[in-house]
């Protein structure tokens, strides 16, 4: 998350970026949001019920999306990605 958060800072006047947790309760998910997001150019919101999980089919986390302006999925990945693959996603959504 650091990384991503660095990279919000960048990218964040043209991407929107959105952290979703589905385990743990609020306060937990709020302090370490606090933590690791603090650029403020990442949204994050707590799935209490997994829906956006279910929604996307997602097993597990950490796994990362990139969706279009009209709510396409791009690209996907599990787990951790390079600072510099994850640029390189980012660049080729904006190319679109």
């Amino acid at each position: 998350m650091p990384v991503v958060d660095e990279i919000a800072k960048e990218y964040g006047e043209d991407i929107a970026f959105v952290a979703v947790a589905w385990k743990g309760s609020y306060d937990d998910t709020a302090a370490r949001a606090a933590e690791l997001l603090q650029s403020g150019k990442v949204d994050w919101a707590l799935d209490e019920d997994a829906d956006i999980f279910s929604l996307y089919g997602v097993p597990y986390q950490p796994v990362s999306f990139l969706i279009t302006g009209d709510d396409k999925v791009f690209d996907t990945w599990p787990g951790v990605r390079s600072e510099a693959a994850i640029r390189e996603a980012l660049d080729s959504l904006l190319d679109l």
